[in-house]
């Protein structure tokens, strides 16, 4: 759909101001403590399991692996919106120039790419250990690993290129503010004022692409996974196979759940606030949640920090 006519005495816009938390003045200071306790915490979480995984001579599986790259992901993942979500806490609203806009666009649409993707390897690895437990270690070696990171990041960083491009070349005259907290696509297609219906189909192509076919392949990953736990006879041998599963499935869950609802469905006036406040979700609330969920469920990590803290003189 194309954004509104741009007027033909207007001069190109060199700033927007993110005006996406309206937030009462005697609340301002308390939600800008919470969530910068919630960034502070989401990089010492996140950097904790990469230290942690690294460090260990017992965490070299490639499921640890795994784990390990997500966390190093989530870092930059949070750090992408955090710091203009603050600044506009504090400020009814940041400014942010036009280049660093998009530059924000384009990192947060590629961090959030490659955790799809990640997700998905990560549901791959769950499905060979438990599916084909003989033939795991052939499978799903360290360079196989490598391999299918270096896809998830590459596919990521590349898919999102003729976004930008097409958004570069938009013209942004006249409406100057993003109702958001950080520049996502919807807020930055609203505030175009040129025709943007091509730019739209991309980014519905897109969605599928990076979220609704990930979403179809770890389902159907579960679906044979949960298959073979159900044959196992022991009672017990079905409670550990499936625990080295459910903290990948509550991540899963966290995350594809609000983005699918604010990506992959139509967009209202109405549904803007309720998008916003999933954004929030899982921009900010999932990359805190993934380390306290998968240490919590973890031995393993556990193991690991008791074993730390004792050589600790």
């Amino acid at each position: 759909m194309a954004a509104t006519g741009c007027s033909k005495n207007a001069t190109h816009v060199e700033e927007f101001l993110l005006a996406g938390l309206h937030i009462l003045p005697e609340l301002k200071l308390f939600f800008f403590v919470i969530f910068l306790m919630i960034y502070v915490l989401t990089l010492a979480g996140n950097s904790l399991i990469v230290v942690t995984v690294s460090a260990s001579d017992h965490l070299r599986s490639p499921m640890f692996f795994l784990l390990s790259n997500f966390s190093f992901l989530e870092i930059w993942y949070a750090t992408s919106t955090a710091p203009s979500m603050l600044s506009g806490i504090l400020a009814d609203g940041s400014s942010i120039s036009y280049a660093g806009c998009l530059m924000q666009f384009y990192f947060f649409t590629c961090f959030a790419t490659i955790e799809c993707f990640l997700l998905t390897v990560m549901a791959y690895d769950r499905y060979t250990a438990i599916c084909f437990p003989l033939h795991y270690t052939t499978l799903m070696d360290r360079r196989q690993c490598l391999k299918l990171i270096s896809i998830a990041w590459a596919g990521g960083l590349t898919m999102n290129l003729l976004t930008l491009i097409l958004l570069c070349k938009s013209k942004f005259s006249g409406e100057k503010m993003i109702n958001h907290f950080f520049c996502e696509f919807a807020p930055l297609i609203k505030a175009a004022c040129s025709d943007t219906s091509f730019i739209e189909v991309y980014a519905f192509f897109c969605s599928f692409v990076i979220l609704i076919a990930p979403f179809i392949l770890i389902i159907l990953s579960y679906a044979y996974i949960m298959s073979a736990i159900l044959k196992i006879p022991s009672a017990n041998g079905r409670h550990k196979a499936f625990s080295t599963c459910s903290s990948h499935l509550a991540v899963v869950s966290s995350y594809f759940g609000p983005l699918i609802a604010v990506y992959a469905t139509p967009r209202t006036e109405g549904s803007r606030n309720l998008s916003n406040a999933l954004s929030l979700l899982y921009s900010a609330i999932t990359p805190l949640l993934n380390p306290v969920i998968y240490t919590l469920r973890n031995k393993e990590i556990k193991e690991a920090w008791r074993k730390a803290i004792q050589k600790t003189p």
